[in-house]
């Protein structure tokens, strides 16, 4: 595939690295010409020095044959309008990553369709969303965000004592935006009907809004929640923590952060409603045993540094803190610790550059999806509704779909939704589905 990337930095060199790898055509626009050439000794591709928002330097970088295209600097402006740029240039497909308060703006913005860029991202949200997983859902096996965190996807294993057991799905009273997309069974996975009856030890692939699946998910392993959520503190203020705990503290959890510059921590006062904000450096014992953070659920490292955030960790462990999550911006030593950190308390460590490399790699294909995840012998997959189709135009309830594909998501603007019978789909709008291997054809060549 032949692929542009705009940035070396941290994330555009990782993601030219890996791509480099796997034989793609890689081409790197890079305006420090220090950085350009290390990179260009590392990967088998071709290296511009220049402005990514230059017609020039596009131009120089063949954007003529670009498949796929990257913006993946530290400035949002030259993102949006590079991506812009080469999407008017008849770039099939584009990404820009942006700063993440851009993202928060995402539900009052189509910033999207105004750019016409395919798709945004913010690597910090990526990695504050890969721990709040292990926090928000310690007990699903499987946690994934979709249709820009609208809808998530969870695995979880039915309990013996639900009360689910033995009855068809038709007569189980689910909350209304949520679906259950695919039963597993040992080496079995069915895509449910409506007689389909869940047994114990059942893996069950569960779509909808975060809160109602909460609900779903709670029926299917007989579990009350306690009026009080898990207990939280976030080592460093910056913008990974910031999105950690703003996510968290609509969760019913109890958050702490540890912030050292006063500045900083008075914003993050004003900024967060639910979260006690600390000015203290958490590199300090004394610091950590005075604020008690031997009695927390979880501890959670995002500074900036990598060596501070593991020896927190280690610290917070050594003083009771039941799990530890840590933040590593190097994702071979992310790999490394999450291999084998549980023997010395980390239950798992992120790193961003491998967030952004998960979330961009299913946009490096030729075909006319992206698979979003692997799911026993079929997929999640992301496609649109193209003009013409035989989707087009039609409720969801009148369209035959193919036997073992399920809608669990639809993306209209800045609306998403799990589709219900009576919504119509419109040239544009982006599906989500669970689709077994064998129907793939079949409902790609309905919806295009």
């Amino acid at each position: 595939m032949n692929i542009i990337i705009v940035g070396a930095g941290e994330i555009g060199r990782h993601l030219a690295i890996e791509l480099s790898r796997k034989e793609h055509q890689v081409s790197v626009i890079e305006s420090d010409a220090k950085r350009g050439a290390e990179l260009e000794r590392e990967i088998e591709g071709k290296v511009v020095i220049g402005d990514g928002s230059s017609v020039n330097t596009l131009s120089e970088a063949n954007v003529g044959e670009c498949e796929l295209f990257l913006a993946l600097t530290s400035d949002n402006t030259v993102n949006l309008i590079s991506a812009s740029m080469v999407k008017s240039m008849g770039v099939e497909r584009v990404i820009s990553r942006v700063h993440p308060g851009l993202q928060r703006e995402e539900w009052l913005f189509d910033f999207r369709g105004h750019f016409g860029i395919d798709h945004i991202f913010s690597s910090e949200r990526l990695a504050a969303i890969e721990l709040a997983k292990f926090i928000r859902n310690p007990d699903s096996l499987v946690v994934e965000e979709i249709a820009r965190g609208r809808i998530e996807l969870q695995q979880v294993r039915v309990t013996s004592k639900s009360d689910v057991i033995g009855m068809p799905l038709k007569d189980l009273k689910f909350p209304a935006n949520t679906r259950i997309a695919l039963v597993s069974r040992g080496q079995e996975h069915e895509v449910p009907n409506a007689e389909t009856e869940l047994q114990s030890g059942d893996i069950v692939t569960v779509f909808g809004a975060p809160r109602k699946l909460r609900t779903l998910v709670e029926k299917l392993q007989k579990e009350v929640l306690t009026k009080e959520g898990p207990r939280v503190v976030v080592f460093g203020g910056g913008e990974y923590g910031f999105a950690l705990a703003q996510m968290l503290e609509s969760w019913n959890c109890r958050v702490r952060i540890f912030e050292k510059d006063p500045e900083l921590a008075r914003d993050l006062s004003e900024r967060l409603s639910n979260t006690t904000v600390i000015n203290a450096d958490a590199t300090s014992v004394a610091e950590l045993e005075e604020e008690e953070v031997g009695g927390v659920d979880f501890f959670v490292a995002t500074s900036g540094s990598d060596e501070d955030n593991v020896m927190t960790c280690l610290q917070a462990h050594n003083l009771g803190a039941k799990n530890c999550l840590t933040l590593i911006h190097r994702a071979d030593y992310a790999k490394a610790i999450s291999a084998s950190g549980r023997h010395f308390g980390v239950v798992a460590a992120v790193s961003p550059r491998e967030a952004s490399r998960k979330e961009i790699s299913r946009y490096v294909t030729t075909e006319r999806y992206h698979m979003v995840r692997r799911l026993g012998d079929g997929m999640v997959i992301q496609t649109h509704v193209s003009s013409g189709s035989r989707a087009e135009g039609k409720t969801v309830s009148e369209i035959k779909w193919p036997k073992g594909c399920v809608l669990v998501g639809l993306l209209k603007g800045l609306q998403a939704i799990v589709p219900g019978p009576n919504d119509v789909l419109e040239a544009g709008d982006q599906l989500f589905a669970v689709v077994a291997n064998k129907a793939e054809k079949k409902f790609i060549k309905l919806v295009h």
